[in-house]
């Protein structure tokens, strides 16, 4: 959820693609977070951006490389809070977690330079050292960077619940079957399980709401 993809002067806004649904589940995965948060889960961002140098982006015909640079990856720009930006360079406005997500202190912060979150990151090292086998994954795109993270978490144990209300993909939006729907049905069937918002939250006051009723 990088300003990138997520907001307006970001890298989607500015090729013209539809980010309006990637805003529409900024509020649930705000509330997911607060939710995670008090009940004391990790809290790890993915954040995808390569370096100054684009040595990271791959080989000269790579398709990481010649398609990132369709969207003008590297490119300096005039981010909207009126600093200088660079599309899609670590350490910019652009690969900066927009705000009403922003990570705080104790969260974990990723970078990646492929869709999947495991590809050559230390995302599986730090699991590891958490000893946690259990993710709830939000974030964008589903048929993207979230269904290739799910994937990769399947292919190492991990069991994943990804949040449908809390992922988006511009690819197909407003078809009668998007990648979006493909995306959540396969990851449903064999890769991991899919849940919402309002499940997650409920998940974490049923207890209270138990002891509740048992004092009464």
């Amino acid at each position: 959820m990088e300003n990138d993809f997520g907001s307006k002067g970001g890298m989607m806004d500015r090729a013209g693609i539809d980010i309006s649904m990637i805003q529409k589940v900024v509020n649930p995965t705000a509330r997911v977070l607060a939710t995670a948060r008090e009940a004391g889960l990790q809290i790890i961002y993915l954040k995808m951006g390569f370096r100054d140098d684009l040595s990271d982006l791959g080989s000269e015909e790579s398709p990481n490389r010649v398609r990132h640079l369709l969207f003008h990856v590297g490119d300096t720009v005039n981010a909207p809070n009126g600093l200088k930006s660079r599309i899609l360079i670590r350490n910019t406005w652009g690969t900066d977690i927009i705000p009403e997500l922003k990570p705080q202190t104790g969260d974990i912060i990723v970078y990646k330079t492929r869709f999947s979150g495991f590809y050559r990151t230390e995302l599986d090292s730090v699991l590891k050292q958490l000893g946690k086998k259990y993710l709830i994954i939000t974030g964008c795109t589903t048929s993207v960077c979230v269904e290739s993270t799910v994937r990769d978490a399947m292919f190492r144990d991990y069991s994943s619940i990804v949040l449908e209300d809390c992922v988006a993909e511009p690819i197909g939006y407003g078809f009668h079957r998007s990648n979006h729907d493909a995306s959540l049905l396969v990851i449903q069937r064999v890769l991991g399980w899919v849940s919402n918002s309002k499940d997650f939250i409920n998940a974490f006051q049923e207890p209270t709401r138990v002891t509740n009723q048992k004092l009464q």
